[in-house]
């Protein structure tokens, strides 16, 4: 069958058992695989054959999971990698190196700005940070000789700015570069960005995909449109011979559709060893199984609790594009017609002090350093998962020092406001 709805997508993409084949996907649980001549094995490490010989680049549990993750997004390769830090490290250092430069929505997460404008910084990779907002203009004035690609997510964590995707996928198609949208909050279920003109999808798979807390992960998604070759200068791991494969070129090899993937596997996978591990991989394929019914349960709830938040008095501001005085309600109305997700940020009055004293009172919510889960939970990022950056930089990610970010779980939505009402309730 062909042309498979999201929801069985969810269900049964990416792998189809033969005759007598086990009905779930299995856990290969092995490092290593045996073959009968070492001309076998040679041809699968000259990338002439395909095939499977150390799980550190690739495994079938990991390869089953990662089908399924493409066909979700509607791309036409993917990988798992350790992490989604992993997946954007390796989606953006894949074709961006020492003395090349990128360009990347402000509003992101900080863990992932901290990896761009740090620690990428510290391999000679310049990066120019500009807003979600940003005009045309400003957005194009971003580019350099140099620029590799353009960075961005669909709904920021924790900031919750949605991203125009058409317009930095214009830009950066102007410059002859790729763009890479993070799809962590929106999961395939509510945006696809491959559709809007993205060329590289990322994923924490960590969050949603898994959304149990059980298993830590990433993915890549290739959209296979961009075409390396037309771009031949800018793109040379993609577009010459690499001497480390005898003198593969993989855009050549591989063609639009499988040369980034099969460059990132074969090349940072090798040397980085990011890998997913199979057993992870197979818990992974489990939230995958259900995604379609737990997305629109946490939006469900997002949408609730945002709605109550919005109306308290002792709330100064309430970020949820589900509502409709959000800045980004009309732009989520283009690409996220159906939700956005469950996570919701606000402030209270009486800034980092009362956000304290409100998430320390609240019962059923957990202060967690996670988001995207079943079980509803909630943290002040200034002062973890973004305490890194200044204070400039936070304004700027639109992340202020007192926001609390609550991820809304699988809970009843009336639970939970009314957990929400009475810690509101303990502070002045």
């Amino acid at each position: 069958m062909q042309d498979l709805q999201l929801d069985t997508l969810c269900v049964q993409g990416g792998y189809t058992p033969g005759n007598g084949e086990p009905r779930q996907i299995p856990i290969v649980q092995s490092t290593t695989f045996r073959y009968e001549s070492g001309e076998e094995m040679g041809k699968l490490f000259d990338l002439e054959a395909p095939g499977y010989f150390y799980t550190r680049l690739q495994n079938p549990t990991n390869d089953y999971v990662a089908a399924k993750i493409c066909a979700l997004e509607g791309g036409t390769a993917g990988m798992l990698t350790s992490s989604g830090q992993a997946a954007n490290f390796f989606a953006m250092f894949n074709i961006a190196g020492c003395g090349d430069h990128i360009v990347a929505s402000s509003s992101i997460y900080g863990g992932t700005f901290n990896l761009i404008s740090v620690t990428m910084r510290r391999m000679g990779i310049d990066v120019t940070f500009v807003s979600p907002d940003c005009t045309d203009e400003e957005l194009n004035a971003a580019f350099k000789d140099n620029t590799k690609l353009v960075f961005g997510e669909t709904i920021a964590n924790p900031a919750l700015t949605v991203l125009d995707i058409e317009q930095f996928a214009k830009a950066a198609h102007a410059h002859g570069v790729p763009l890479i949208i993070d799809n962590t909050f929106a999961t395939p279920v509510n945006c696809r960005p491959i559709q809007w003109g993205a060329d590289i999808v990322t994923h924490s798979t960590t969050k949603y995909m898994d959304g149990h807390g059980v298993s830590v992960g990433g993915a890549i998604v290739d959209g296979g449109h961009f075409d390396w070759m037309a771009h031949k200068d800018k793109f040379p791991g993609l577009t010459t011979p690499d001497e480390s494969y005898h003198g593969i070129t993989y855009a050549e090899k591989f063609g639009l559709g499988g040369a980034f993937i099969t460059k990132c596997t074969a090349q940072l996978m090798r040397d980085f060893g990011s890998i997913q591990s199979p057993q992870h991989a197979f818990y992974l394929n489990m939230g995958l199984e259900s995604l379609h019914v737990r997305v629109a349960r946490h939006c469900e709830n997002g949408q609730a609790v945002a709605e109550f938040l919005a109306a308290h008095p002792k709330v100064t501001s309430v970020n949820y594009c589900g509502l409709p005085g959000d800045p980004y309600h009309e732009r989520a109305m283009k690409y996220l017609p159906n939700g956005s997700c469950g996570v919701v940020s606000f402030e209270l009055r009486g800034g980092r002090e009362a956000a304290s004293r409100f998430m320390n009172a609240l019962k059923l919510a957990a202060i967690e350093t996670h988001v995207a889960d079943a079980r509803t939970c909630c943290l002040n990022p200034a002062t973890t998962t973004h305490r890194q950056m200044t204070d400039a930089q936070l304004k700027a990610a639109g992340v202020p020092a007192g926001l609390v970010r609550m991820s809304c779980g699988l809970e009843d939505k009336r639970d939970l406001i009314a957990d929400i009402a009475q810690a509101l309730d303990t502070i002045d």
